[in-house]
């Protein structure tokens, strides 16, 4: 694929990273989605009581494999794709690198791509805006925003982290995009506090970022089947849940109205456990 002035973005990608990559132009083949009709499609997958699963993927290869086993979309998981190229989660490995990942599965599968973007790279609303532009010119129709600030400590006030989501909500709207912003909040996950004390403040989460506008509310830490039915009921967007230790089956996930289920970093630790043992087997 080639850009408007005819150069290839992944060539721009191997290089040091441009200010700005240009869109590139589709190649599809007969039948193929291009990225809006993409980005409805994903959109439509998020049902309350008949959730969208999504078994996290962390390069081409990897989301290639997922979506033959019949997967409808293909999201990433940052901490798997950090670990797959010997960084630790927590916005460590490049952006550039990213990138450069992220346009490999964009262009090796045809299904919807949503990325786990975790704070977006920046403080800055102006330069978060920019680096979620790019993705979309990737093609990505979605990503997870967390409200944990990545290199810091705790989490963004509710009213800052609102107008970060507005600022990519409005790069998105000039795209030409309806990008499926899956806002995280860290409420419940690595907290030492009891979970039901941190409802409240979820919800208020939650409408302050569909206001400023989330398309999607995601809780990862939160296992009490109770507290996830009383956010299912309480939010107005689809909520999503992380798979963990202590969550409820999907079954009952799809029971208590959740719209999408997340395996996180469960594919990858499977999939190194399983090269390992085989490796094992193999090698004196």
């Amino acid at each position: 694929m080639y850009s408007r002035s005819g150069v290839n973005p992944e060539a721009e990608l191997m290089q040091s990273r441009p200010e700005r990559l240009y869109r590139p132009l589709p190649q599809q083949k007969d039948g193929e989605m291009d990225q809006v009709e993409k980005a409805a499609r994903f959109s439509e997958l998020h049902v309350k009581g008949a959730p969208l699963l999504l078994y996290n993927a962390w390069d081409a290869g990897t989301a290639k494999s997922i979506l033959d086993a019949g997967a409808k979309a293909i999201a990433t998981s940052s901490w798997a794709v950090a670990e797959a190229q010997g960084y630790r989660d927590g916005e460590s490995i490049p952006i550039a690198f990213v990138e450069q990942i992220i346009a490999r599965v964009v262009s090796t599968i045809d299904a919807p791509v949503s990325v786990d973007f975790e704070g977006g790279y920046s403080d800055d609303n102006g330069a978060l805006a920019e680096n979620v532009a790019r993705l979309l010119e990737l093609g990505i129709i979605g990503i997870n925003f967390e409200d944990r600030v990545v290199q810091g400590a705790g989490l963004y006030p509710m009213d800052q982290h609102a107008r970060r989501i507005a600022a990519i909500r409005k790069a998105a709207r000039a795209e030409g995009v309806d990008l499926f912003i899956n806002a995280r909040t860290d409420l419940f996950l690595g907290q030492q506090r009891d979970p039901a004390n941190s409802i409240n403040d979820a919800l208020d989460r939650a409408k302050a970022y569909a206001a400023a506008g989330a398309s999607g509310f995601f809780i990862p830490g939160l296992r009490d089947d109770a507290l996830i039915g009383h956010i299912c009921d309480g939010v107005a967007l689809p909520v999503n849940v992380m798979v963990m230790e202590g969550v409820p089956s999907t079954r009952r996930l799809s029971e208590l109205g959740v719209a999408r289920i997340s395996y996180g970093a469960i594919p990858y630790v499977r999939a190194m456990k399983a090269l390992g043992e085989d490796a094992r087997q193999v090698l004196p």
